[in-house]
Order: C-alpha cells, then sequence, then structure tokens
C-alpha cells in the first residue's frame, strides 16, 4: 500500500476515533445526575446495608439500588432513586423518615418510607462548603492557627472534585443527623438535611483516618475507623473524643445495648466493654475472617456476621460467641431483624434470611 494511502488511512482513523470520543462525550451523564436503573435483578445484585423503617424494610446498593419490602423480606419493590452512585449505609430514625449516603458525597432523603428518594447533598458541593466554613473560622480567629489545616483540608476537597465516599449515616431524631467518611469527613445537620456542617476539627482524628461507621448506643455515640480508631461524643467538649483502643487494626462497627458495647473489625476481631469504652476485653470468635456486620435480635442477644457469612450468636450478653450452623455461606454486609423477627441479610449475593434460633 503507498505511503499516501496510509496516511489518508490513517488520518480517516484518527477522525472517526476523534467523532466517536464525541459522542461518546456528548452521551457521558454523571452517575450523581443519572436516575438509578429500574432492574428485575436488583434484589440479586450487590447490597451494602439495610435498615427498618418501621415494619418496613429498606436495602441500599450499588448503582443506586434502593429496595424495600413490607412482608419480612419475601418480596421486594425498587424503590425511585435519583443517582446511581453506590450507596454504602441507610437509616431511618422514624418509619417515614430516612436517609442513604454513599460514593460521590451522595446523601439521599426520603419522606415515604424509602419508596422514593430526594437528594440532598453531593460530592460536587462538600468540597465547597468545607472550605467556606474553615475559612470564615479563620477570618474570626486569625491567630488560631489551627484553622489553618483545615483550609487547606477544605481546598483538596474541592481539588479532588467528587470523590468523597461517605460510608456511614446516623439520626438522632428527623432533625438531627451526622454522614460520616474517608479521610475523616464528617458531616452534621440540624435541619434535615436542609444544610450540612463540616465537623473534622470535633474529631481526634488528626491523622485523618477513615470514618467507617456511626452508631448509638445506649445514648451514647460512637464513631468506628480504621488503625485503631474508636471515638465517643463527649457533651462537655462538644466533640468525638478517643477512647483507648485494645487494636490497632481497622474497625468496622460498634454495637452494644446498657452496659455492654461491642467493637468487631478485622480477622474477626471483636472487642467488649461494659464502662463505656474505657476499657476493653477481647472476645474469642473463633475466625480468622472480617466481622463485617452486627445486629440485637429482639431477645437482646447479639449477633455477628463475618465477611463470609459465618454467623455467630451470643445469649451471653456478648461475652462468648457460638458459630450457627448454615448449609452455605454468602457474603454479609448488613443485617437488620424484621417484624416477624428474622434476621434479614444483605451482601454481594443480595438479600437472603435467617431464621433466629
Amino acid at each position: 500500500m503507498g505511503s499516501f494511502k496510509k496516511c489518508a488511512l490513517l488520518a480517516l482513523g484518527i477522525t472517526l476515533a476523534s467523532l466517536q470520543g464525541v459522542v461518546q462525550a456528548a452521551g457521558y451523564v454523571d452517575v450523581l445526575d443519572l436516575p438509578a436503573k429500574p432492574s428485575a435483578l436488583a434484589v440479586r445484585s450487590p447490597l451494602r446495608d439495610v435498615a427498618q423503617a418501621g415494619e418496613r424494610l429498606v436495602a441500599v446498593g450499588q448503582r443506586g439500588h434502593i429496595l424495600y419490602s413490607d412482608n419480612g423480606g419475601k418480596d421486594w419493590q425498587q424503590a425511585r432513586v435519583p443517582v446511581s452512585a453506590d450507596l454504602n449505609a441507610v437509616h431511618f430514625p422514624t418509619a417515614k423518615q430516612g436517609w442513604a449516603v454513599g460514593n460521590d458525597g451522595v446523601v439521599l432523603h426520603s419522606a415515604d418510607g424509602g419508596a422514593s428518594w430526594v437528594k440532598q447533598l453531593d460530592g460536587r458541593q462538600i468540597g465547597e462548603r468545607v472550605l467556606a466554613h474553615y475559612r470564615a473560622l479563620a477570618s474570626a480567629e486569625p491567630a488560631n492557627e489551627r484553622w489553618a489545616q483545615f483550609v487547606a483540608e477544605g481546598q483538596r476537597l474541592v481539588d479532588e472534585g467528587a470523590d468523597k465516599p461517605f460510608l456511614d449515616v446516623w439520626f438522632a431524631d428527623e432533625q438531627r443527623g451526622y454522614a460520616v467518611g474517608v479521610f475523616n469527613l464528617i458531616l452534621a445537620t440540624r435541619d434535615g438535611g436542609q444544610t450540612w456542617v463540616p465537623m473534622q476539627d470535633s474529631t481526634d482524628n488528626s491523622q485523618g483516618f477513615h470514618l467507617n461507621s456511626i452508631s448509638a448506643v445506649d445514648g451514647e455515640l460512637y464513631l468506628a475507623g480504621e488503625q485503631g480508631l474508636l471515638l465517643k461524643w463527649d457533651a462537655g467538649q462538644q466533640r468525638f473524643a478517643a477512647l483507648p483502643t485494645p487494636y490497632q487494626g481497622t474497625w468496622f462497627g460498634v454495637v452494644g445495648k446498657p452496659g455492654k458495647v461491642l467493637a468487631y473489625g478485622l480477622r474477626g476481631h471483636v472487642f467488649r466493654s461494659t464502662d463505656g469504652g474505657q476499657s476493653w476485653s477481647q472476645v474469642d470468635t473463633g475466625l480468622p475472617v472480617s466481622i463485617t456486620a452486627a445486629t440485637l435480635d429482639d431477645a437482646g442477644r447479639f449477633w455477628l456476621f463475618s465477611q463470609a457469612g459465618h454467623p455467630l450468636l451470643s445469649k451471653d450478653g456478648g461475652a462468648s460467641f457460638a458459630p450457627v450452623a448454615q448449609d452455605s455461606l454468602a457474603p454479609v454486609a448488613g443485617v437488620a431483624v424484621d417484624r416477624a423477627g428474622e434476621l434479614v441479610l444483605v451482601g454481594e449475593r443480595g438479600v437472603r434470611t435467617l431464621a433466629l434460633q
């Protein structure tokens, strides 16, 4: 083939490739602007959390999928969701009012028990809000050098764009709540999510470790994070204060009831406290696999689930656990108790139920 033809074909190929790129770019829609697609397979797709909304169950997962069930997890309907971002956590302080959070800094709100959702916040806005908040504090207290650190953090969030995953959400009631995530990202609302205020300066987390979960035990609020980070809300100091940590690995969550708190994490590690987190004793799970989900059943018994799906049950207030036999295992990311008392589990293979013993 002559060099002229070669050059002509090469030029044509470059032109076609460029045109294809333009077409693809023109057709691109950000997941934060693209509603979740209805899918008959959503109930078997990866799900990451499940919560009770009164007698209803609501589960969230990949590609913006939110499902709800009114018959104990036997049948599920897909909710109307305005985003296709992966969702990581959901919480309902009341039967109707609920919040879900996920990747790209997305915060969703439902006022109808999870059947439909609206977006309250996303990662494109978070950086600017953090930056403006700490710039105002720095301006009000120019001699306080600590604000410069948080201004710089706000600028970093702006520069990085929307990629700011929230990992958990918790609300005390219809007005007061928190969303937490990577690199010490924590925002609070006191008006039902209409406004969100950064709280990075209110945590004993100077190294910026990820905040994996937020949960309440007997009226006290706990944060669990990586590299042994455990924090507890101190009303006197108005901050999340560090607890003495018995383990330097990652914590995935805290669960408990009056007088008994369990922290669980990597490689089967579980520790128990009977004094509000001031001291801890290790609980032998017999597992080398990470504990990724936990709950209390209606009888007040502790249940733990591993990343591989092993169920563990405690009948002595979390002092010891015994395995519960299963015909087959599947990964568990979240667990809730339905109105009939069964456990509803979600994970990489969707939804399944486990009868209580």
